[in-house]
């Protein structure tokens, strides 16, 4: 896994994915991820990538420590 720096879109739903979320599903403005009885807003970022400093929050929203990110 990377480490927490900035990322695509598209590389932040493949990670996900490796920790057992489902999706990206369609829903209002944004898409959103799910694992078990945890739903997680996808930012729609256009031309950039997430920061590292939102990365950040995503990764504690999905309930996954630095480590573990940095682990998988």
């Amino acid at each position: 896994m990377p480490p927490v720096k900035p990322l695509k879109r598209s590389d932040l739903i493949y990670y996900l994915k490796q920790f057992g979320f489902t999706g990206p599903y369609s829903g209002g403005k944004h898409q959103f991820m799910i694992k078990k009885n945890l739903s997680l807003t996808i930012p729609n970022v256009h031309q950039s990538d997430i920061g590292k400093e939102f990365l950040k929050r995503i990764l504690q929203q999905a309930k996954i420590s630095i480590e573990e990110w940095e682990k998988l």
